[in-house]
């Protein structure tokens, strides 16, 4: 017999638009398998569903080239050829009744870009932290709007391959998003840079963009390290 105390976890919940069956959730994380192995990857989320968690998620999906992290096998959501791929997944995690979440992101400085190519880009001019020594060059109006962009092509191609969730990841010192919120990491001196009400200024526009772009539905879900955030203004 199940505790009657832990009743509260097999109840539904309503998030957003959707309502999940209980309140297992399983939160964003790796598996390895990402974009190279996409049966392997939507077996393994389908697994989960069929064991009953209420909401499955990707590992991170990087919504552009110039967001690359190989080696590393994360998802990819660069173009509309890669929504069959992740509708694999969502067919998974439907098919035992969950909801399917995914975790977009643009990873900034954290992103050397070694199969892709692209100039990584950053708040303020710095070196990518991850593999080898590359420059990041600091975004200008222009690469702030194209950014905007990817996340909102990223939200449409997630809407199509059937995702319940939508993901702003902006958390644990890897994702543009979060690079803007830091002082560290952000020398801005225009509307973006300065007071953390402009260094947010960006996370909050992209939160909205997607919201736009996915309209009624698709629930939204924010991801950031808070502790990451206290002081953030030293």
């Amino acid at each position: 017999m199940r505790d009657p105390r832990y009743d509260i976890l097999f109840e539904p919940v309503q998030i957003g638009p959707h309502t999940t069956r209980n309140r297992f959730y399983q939160v964003p994380h790796c598996t390895g398998m990402g974009h190279r192995h996409p049966q392997a990857e939507a077996a393994h989320r389908g697994v989960k569903a069929e064991g009953g968690w209420g909401v499955i998620c990707t590992q991170e999906a990087e919504i552009h080239a110039s967001s690359d992290l190989t080696p590393a096998n994360e998802a990819r959501i660069w173009s509309d050829s890669d929504i069959p791929t992740l509708r694999r997944m969502t067919d998974a995690v439907h098919e035992h009744g969950s909801l399917a979440a995914i975790q977009l992101v643009h990873n900034g400085s954290h992103a050397a870009n070694l199969y892709s190519r692209e100039t990584a880009l950053a708040p303020s001019h710095t070196v990518v932290d991850w593999g080898d020594p590359i420059q990041a060059r600091a975004m200008d109006k222009t690469d702030i709007k194209n950014l905007r962009k990817w996340y909102v092509d990223a939200a449409k191609r997630a809407k199509t391959a059937g995702f319940d969730i939508v993901y702003a990841y902006a958390g644990h010192d890897m994702t543009i998003l979060q690079h803007f919120m830091l002082s560290r990491h952000n020398q801005r001196t225009d509307e973006y840079g300065g007071s953390f009400e402009n260094r947010t200024r960006l996370f909050r526009e992209v939160i909205a963009d997607i919201k736009d772009a996915v309209g009624d539905t698709c629930a939204i879900a924010v991801r950031l390290a808070v502790d990451e955030l206290l002081g953030a203004d030293g």
